[in-house]
């Protein structure tokens, strides 16, 4: 195991590492979508390299033993669905 290798603290460094990267290659991705900030990068290739960077990060997770709290992402589910009904109610009404 990783973990055993580095330590837990430098575990965690890297998953803050990894993370960032995963936010950069999600950044990426709707950059391309958005087509408002040309990039010479594929959208094949940055859907790539998100997966790649979701797997680091959650290779970290998994060498930590983070659990998933499947409670919590039931409520943010929720409280999404909520919103997204209330903003298309509210858009009806216009």
């Amino acid at each position: 195991m990783m973990l055993e290798a580095i330590g837990s603290a430098a575990m965690l460094k890297q998953l803050a590492e990894e993370s960032a990267e995963l936010a950069q290659a999600a950044l990426k991705v709707a950059r391309i979508l958005r087509g408002d900030n040309p990039t010479p990068v594929t959208l094949k290739e940055a859907e790539e390299h998100l997966v790649e960077e979701y797997t680091d990060v959650y290779q970290c997770v998994m060498e930590l033993d983070v659990p998933v709290d499947w409670q919590q992402i039931e409520e943010k589910r929720e409280r999404f669905m909520k919103r997204v009904r209330e903003m298309r109610s509210a858009d009806v009404q216009k």
